[in-house]
């Protein structure tokens, strides 16, 4: 699994309203390492805020005894949901075969997660539906969670993406506003436009982490005229399959068609997917960070 050093830098759509104690920047003032702005001190104001050098200035400029305060944004402790997709299709594709392992990629890829919450205090929580009852922690620990390291079946539902936003609208007393919501799974099937418009309404920062094999999802190789076993993306059987070259080419052109379409969609509502397409942590790190320079860019363009 990835090191406890590997993290990229959660990166808000906006200021973060969070717990106190945390590391990241918020939308108060406070007591914290960004600087607001600054004002003339008035009666009442804490004298540690004071900004001694500027004081020093504006009293030397104007002749007369004046303080300047230095306003920060309080540090706030982000809260994470990390939702793992436990389908049949996440089993794909084990070992000793050369393609991308789904389940060690959704391994490293909800570590890394973890690792970079903990590391700005954040409080952390973690769902799944791999069998007939949710396994949900809410986002009250600033501890790794030991479900993580938990093999769970691939067993959940086709519209397992569906029912965990469902399960988190239950329970949105523990998600405020700002909340971030990865969601690890492969996008193959669904979910609708709805989910991520009830997610954004709710005013959650929510992160489809999206983890397809390059070869078999992402694209098609060419097969054309060999038996493949091919899977059922619904129950994860594989049934062995003799395609023409214009079935491959069909596949093909479906397969990047599926992954274009889902990123454009997502892009229309301002969500930034992190496209994951290896099981090696070095790589799923890069992805990661990515994502945070794009969200950085982006807050730029905005402010």
């Amino acid at each position: 699994m990835a090191g406890t050093d590997s993290v990229f830098t959660l990166v808000p759509r906006g200021r973060l309203i969070g717990l106190s104690f945390g590391a990241m920047q918020s939308a108060r003032r406070g007591a914290g390492s960004d600087i607001l702005g600054s004002r003339p001190y008035v009666p009442g104001d804490d004298v540690r805020a004071i900004d001694w050098a500027t004081s020093a200035r504006v009293a030397t400029a104007r002749n007369t005894d004046e303080f300047i305060i230095r306003e920060r944004h309080a540090d706030e402790a982000p809260r994470v949901i990390v939702i793992c997709d436990h389908r049949p299709s996440m089993e794909l594709y084990a070992s000793p075969l050369p393609w991308l392992s789904k389940p060690r990629a959704l391994r490293e890829a909800a570590e890394l997660v973890v690792n970079s919450t903990l590391a700005v205090r954040g409080f952390l929580g973690y769902l799944d539906l791999a069998e007939s009852e949710p396994l949900w922690r809410p986002p009250r620990t600033q501890r790794a969670l030991p479900e993580l390291r938990l093999e769970r079946p691939f067993t959940a539902p086709p519209d397992v993406v569906h029912r965990a936003f469902e399960h988190l609208k239950v329970h949105r007393h523990a998600l405020p506003s700002g909340s971030f919501v990865f969601v690890l799974s492969d996008f193959v099937d669904g979910p609708d436009e709805e989910v991520w418009i009830d997610a954004l309404e709710r005013r959650w920062d929510v992160v489809p982490v999206v983890i397809q094999d390059p070869v078999w999802e992402q694209s098609f190789p060419d097969v054309a005229g060999v038996v493949v076993p091919l899977s059922d993306p619904r129950s994860g059987r594989l049934q062995p399959v003799r395609l023409t070259a214009a079935e491959v080419a069909e596949r093909r052109e479906a397969n990047e068609q599926r992954l274009a379409g889902l990123i454009a969609r997502l892009r229309d509502f301002e969500i930034e997917p992190v496209i994951v397409s290896s099981d090696q942590p070095l790589e799923i790190l890069y992805c990661f960070l990515e994502w945070s320079d794009w969200r950085k860019a982006a807050r730029r363009r905005t402010w």
